[in-house]
């Protein structure tokens, strides 16, 4: 049965919203690879999705909210390491 919550919405002005369950189809990895040699790793893992009650946006979609957290991975080249170097870890696609 789905929840009913009064959020904060973008403008912080409040908004009834309906929380929805889910499950994760796909979630992949955003690379960045720093001038100094370092490769950051980033994903975005939703913990909580909200449908916001009547609001839509320009096309006529219903507007949602997302909580999410941050998992981020750095994979830094040997000399800027502190202390002995680690063993990489296996890039995957």
């Amino acid at each position: 049965m789905a929840r009913k919550r009064t959020l904060k919405g973008p403008d912080g002005s409040p908004v009834e919203a309906t929380e929805l369950s889910f499950q994760s189809t796909r979630e992949y990895w955003n690379e960045y690879l720093l001038d100094d040699g370092t490769v950051l790793r980033l994903k975005a893992v939703a913990t909580e999705i909200f449908r916001i009650e009547g609001k839509y946006d320009q096309e006529g979609n219903p507007m949602y909210l997302l909580k999410s957290q941050n998992v981020i991975v750095v994979s830094a080249p040997d000399q800027l390491r502190q202390g002995p170097p680690r063993p990489r870890l296996e890039q995957t696609p």
